[in-house]
């Protein structure tokens, strides 16, 4: 039932967005010049490192190709939704965007992107992203969605906020939390023993403040940029999702290009990720820094074995029999073990 709501929002959001971009100019044509014109979305704003990623790869590829491929980005969901941007590929008006999880709705292994307890560690996660269960994941993503990825970006890993410390999932009994709008996180945190509830990002500062909610999960960039720290004593390092998001390109528009102009696009592509990796570890240790310097206190006693356990018999009930062994495959693949 969840996968059909999801699969029947993503088609309605399909036929609005082409409603409303009907009389647009096709993305990805080749000009009298013979230079391509790629259109990019995304949802990040201009300050993002994702944005900045993207930006490296327009230049990048633009270089590569001595000018032959342009992209032009549009940030801040200036065109639409994550699914809108999805959809506009899928019927041409655009050419590449940034997406993760959101790929769910049209390929069922593409939630391995965002699970709770999958990795161990950042290393452990890119392991498995550039191994055989990678390679699985994106060629499901090429069949399903009709899209490349071109490379990956890392996300910082999830943390639960409190005013007290969080330890094991016993201290989630009668533990209030926001969670967003992903059905496999509230139904994880419930089995954690937690009552987590669907509450706008944009209010969650007031809910706790106020008292509504105990605590809210988010990566520490995002606790840092809407002041969580400032109505919370504890920062406990659950580090419960460790993700990941690609920069996709639709595969008719990637295949359209001569083959020197694609391999010039994927070599960008591998250089655009080393760069994005940099970016990324760099401002982990300003944000965990700040944080800090808030007098904010950064808990690392989590117990994330039970908490592992506690949320299991959810992600059990939530996967299919595939998504399953391809979960378990992932987790017989941490410490030190092999990811192929």
């Amino acid at each position: 039932m969840k996968r059909f709501t999801l699969a029947v929002l993503a088609a309605l959001s399909f036929l609005s967005a082409c409603s409303e971009d009907s009389g647009s100019a096709s993305a990805g044509k080749t000009d009298e010049s013979g230079v391509t014109h790629w259109k990019m979305t995304h949802i990040s704003d201009g300050n993002h490192l994702w944005h900045r990623t993207a930006v490296e790869f327009a230049d990048l590829v633009d270089e590569k190709t001595d000018g032959k491929v342009q992209i032009e980005i549009f940030p801040n969901s200036q065109l639409g939704s994550e699914v809108d941007n999805i959809n506009s590929i899928r019927y041409g008006a655009t050419d590449l965007t940034i997406t993760g999880e959101t790929l769910e709705v049209w390929s069922p292994n593409a939630v391995m992107l965002a699970v709770p307890y999958a990795f161990d560690s950042q290393e452990h996660m890119r392991r498995v992203i550039e191994g055989d269960l990678g390679e699985k994941i994106e060629n499901d993503i090429k069949k399903d969605v009709g899209l490349t990825p071109l490379f990956y970006m890392e996300r910082e890993p999830r943390n639960l906020t409190s005013n007290y410390p969080i330890n094991h999932p016993d201290d989630l009994r009668g533990f209030s939390m926001r969670v967003p709008n992903v059905p496999l996180f509230l139904d994880a945190w419930s089995q954690a023993g937690a009552q987590p509830q669907v509450i706008s990002l944009s209010e969650v500062f007031t809910a706790l403040q106020q008292g509504v909610i105990d605590g809210q999960e988010n990566p520490n960039d995002l606790i840092r940029s809407s002041g969580f720290y400032e109505v919370q004593d504890y920062i406990n390092e659950t580090e419960h999702v460790r993700s990941w998001i690609y920069v996709v390109v639709g595969s008719e528009q990637l295949e359209a290009l001569p083959e020197d102009q694609q391999r010039a696009v994927l070599e960008a592509a591998e250089e655009a990720k080393v760069y994005s990796q940099d970016l990324l570890e760099e401002e982990a240790e300003t944000v965990r820094t700040a944080l800090e310097e808030t007098g904010v206190e950064f808990n690392n006693q989590v117990d994330q074995d039970a908490m592992r356990e506690a949320m299991m018999p959810a992600l059990e009930s939530y996967f299919n029999d595939e998504q399953l062994e391809l979960y378990n495959a992932i987790l017989e693949s941490g410490n030190g073990g092999d990811a192929e």
